[in-house]
């Protein structure tokens, strides 16, 4: 493929297709993105949808962001796009195994974005508006699943097309497993961080309920940091009868200590109590169970000014007991050292870790409290920063240990949703019909999200993978019981919708 170079004021050289607008290159180049295009405005816009089969609704960048003069998108429009030349060489170009170049363009994007840490970026204007037919063949379809994903998501989605067109696609099938090879990975080597530009003041948000010794012990990291926060707002749930006044005591830290006894319920709540509170230009998500290194705050901040970007999601390892510390973390980290260090587009959002500017906060004005008694803010938030146009990056310089004690957290209530009868406490998303007999599953929060965020040709489509899963996934010997089992499992997965419906009903809502 013959690409023709740019060279930005800063003589970095950037590579092109197309007919870009050059004017727009300089600006683009000294923000985040490795590969740049207009597709969206070009007929690429959601094209592949058969990418379902495999992913459900397990992955955000299903759907493209709707409204949004800059946005991430992996559908590449391989005649109209601009790479850095320096991630152009480290993948090593198109895969040309595809009958089609749209494919290669669309294999392309999606390899960079997934797979590689790189960051895709739609951008308007920068290519002229054109119409394209994105048709895609059954062979090319076969080709991509087997490249890119286990045998039997490939098999699946020759079972989703139904009788009618079993021929064609068992045809396109055979001959793709046959022929494909196999995607190898390529990850992009992340920038070397530049130092902190300026002061910019940092806020640090910590909701709990019940554990005030855990996060006396993340203030305690975080006097020692080698870039101090401006504050820290606590939003504490734990009964007045529990309190201990020997935590939190402003004189015992070199920043403020900013407390707010929560008399509503929920983390989402209690974050949206926090964000109320905080004054800081940054503002750190933190779980009350967590410990970090010292340089935790300050590779936040460079990552975020390095790659000119508002929003970043730390690393969190997961501790094997309660009892471990930062020895065990720096331990830990060393064992996985050759895997974590990209960076790239998040595809997950962490309450327990991440960093986020305070305009883009207030943007979103905080957390869907329709999440609170369950599971899924997580993921809402972050779907959300990249909603509004921003790019929400992994950062693995910033992890933390996480602790998960078993007492105390906002997930007592979650732990309610498990009980029946008068003994149970009626969560939230409940909203005055308490759960009887019948126990929804999954959570209806998270089936929530799932409305909010995907089609109703997606959600039904995650609902038919969900129960063949279910019975075919596990040991072969247990499908009679899993059978027998079905019926009440449809009865859960229904009731989990009629909560979630109820709750799309009334809207997302921030108090």
């Amino acid at each position: 493929m013959q690409l023709k170079k740019y060279i930005t004021s800063k003589n970095e050289v950037l590579l092109y297709c197309g007919e870009p607008n050059l004017s727009m290159l300089d600006e683009l180049a000294n923000r985040a993105g490795d590969v740049w295009h207009s597709s969206l405005d070009q007929g690429y816009n959601n094209c592949f949808q058969d990418l379902m089969y495999q992913t459900a609704v397990y992955w955000w960048f299903l759907n493209d962001i709707k409204n949004q003069d800059n946005c991430v998108c992996w559908r590449i429009n391989v005649n109209a796009f601009v790479v850095r030349e320096t991630v152009w060489n480290q993948i090593n170009g198109l895969d040309l195994q595809y009958e089609s170049n749209i494919m290669s363009g669309l294999d392309f994007g999606y390899n960079l974005l997934r797979n590689q840490a790189g960051i895709p970026l739609n951008i308007k204007g920068l290519f002229p508006s054109e119409e394209n037919n994105i048709q895609i063949s059954t062979q090319d379809r076969y080709t991509f699943f087997f490249k890119n994903f286990k045998r039997q998501h490939p098999f699946y989605m020759m079972l989703r097309k139904g009788i009618f067109k079993f021929p064609s696609e068992f045809k396109a099938y055979i001959q793709a497993k046959k022929k494909a090879v196999k995607y190898v990975d390529k990850t992009i080597k992340p920038k070397a961080l530049n130092p902190i530009e300026g002061k910019p003041t940092v806020s640090l948000v910590i909701p709990t309920m019940r554990r005030q010794a855990y996060t006396q012990l993340l203030l305690e990291d975080h006097k020692n940091q080698s870039y101090l926060i401006k504050e820290a707002v606590i939003v504490d749930a734990t009964p007045e009868e529990e309190r201990d006044d020997k935590f939190y005591r402003n004189e015992d830290f070199p920043f403020d200590v900013i407390v707010k006894w929560q008399t509503s319920k929920g983390s989402c709540r209690a974050r949206n109590e926090a964000i109320d509170l905080c004054t800081g230009e940054y503002i750190i998500f933190a779980d009350d169970d967590v410990r970090v290194l010292p340089d935790f705050v300050e590779n936040h901040i460079r990552l975020l000014q390095t790659y000119n970007t508002a929003a970043c999601n730390g690393l969190d390892i997961m501790a094997e007991n309660i009892h471990q510390d930062l020895s065990d973390l720096k331990n830990r980290l060393a064992k996985i050292e050759d895997k974590i260090w990209k960076v790239g587009v998040s595809s997950i959002f962490s309450n327990a870790n991440s960093c986020v500017r305070r305009d883009v906060v207030q943007k979103l004005i905080g957390n869907d409290v329709n999440f609170d008694g369950g599971y899924g803010e997580d993921a809402d938030f972050g779907l959300s920063i990249l909603k509004e146009g921003e790019v929400l990056l992994h950062n693995p310089y910033s992890p933390n240990l996480h602790l998960k004690p078993p007492q105390g957290g906002y997930r007592w209530w979650g732990s309610e949703a498990k009980k029946k009868g008068k003994n149970r406490k009626i969560q939230p998303w409940e909203l005055n019909k308490p759960v009887k007999n019948i126990v929804p599953k999954p959570s209806p929060t998270i089936t929530y999200g799932v409305l909010k965020h995907f089609t109703p040709q997606q959600v039904r489509e995650w609902r038919t993978k969900h129960f063949f899963l279910f019975l075919f996934k596990n040991d072969p010997k247990k499908l009679p019981i899993r059978i027998l089992q079905l019926p009440y499992k449809q009865l859960q997965f229904s009731k989990s919708l009629q909560y979630a419906k109820a709750l799309i009903n009334l809207g997302v809502r921030y108090k």
